[in-house]
């Protein structure tokens, strides 16, 4: 190869090189970031899941405390209630693969059925039926709060399987970016060593053409 040749081909190298350099590992990052995003994203959903599968428990053991202590503990029930309905709005919104919305609409429906329930149950306490209050607690709204309960498990299960996926990809990616920079770092020292040849070659030619 001749002295032009090889500057022309310095000058290409030392113009690519860097740009390929960075394009690499600018287009690694965005994996990595797009990566960790969707981990953050599954694991504040696998939150929420477990939030809801929390709140139904804890609904129905503030109703079946009332349903006992002749109703002292209904306002804990009423909080618990609202805090499980605002989960339930939150989890429909952020929660929309096929699988959740079935879930959800389960979730729903027996929501709504130990509600009407606690209404007909509550009424009793309040005229002072307390054994069918009782009745309606242990009976109806138990296979009510099953019924949720069941749901909301299987919720929470999905998005921990989701939380798993997103982990595995994120390690994919990172795996895969760390090879495509090591493979770059390697083009980067090959393109020095021709640039570091083809500037020997230069300095010999331009000795060699000196005057003596």
């Amino acid at each position: 190869m001749t002295i032009r040749a090889k500057l022309f081909a310095a000058a290409v190298l030392t113009v690519i090189g860097p740009v390929v350099t960075v394009g690499v590992a600018l287009a690694a990052f965005a994996t990595l970031g797009d990566s960790s995003d969707d981990v953050q994203r599954a694991g504040e959903r696998q939150a929420l899941a477990l939030e809801l599968k929390f709140a139904v428990t804890d609904m129905n053991g503030w109703q079946t405390a009332y349903g006992y202590d002749g109703g002292r503990s209904r306002p804990r029930f009423e909080e618990s209630v609202e805090r499980t309905r605002a989960l339930l709005v939150e989890a429909k919104r952020e929660l929309r693969g096929a699988r959740e919305r079935g879930l959800l609409t389960e979730l729903d429906e027996a929501f709504d059925a130990f509600i009407a329930r606690d209404v007909e149950a509550y009424a009793a306490l309040q005229a002072g039926r307390e054994e069918e209050t009782r009745r309606l607690l242990l009976g109806p709204e138990i296979r009510n709060f099953e019924a949720m309960a069941r749901a909301a498990g299987a919720l929470a299960v999905e998005q921990e399987r989701r939380a798993e996926a997103a982990e595995r990809e994120f390690d994919d990616a990172r795996t895969t970016a760390r090879r495509e920079l090591v493979a770059v770092g390697i083009g980067a020292g090959v393109v020095i060593v021709l640039l570091l040849i083809t500037a020997q070659d230069v300095v010999r030619l331009a000795l060699e053409r000196r005057p003596a």
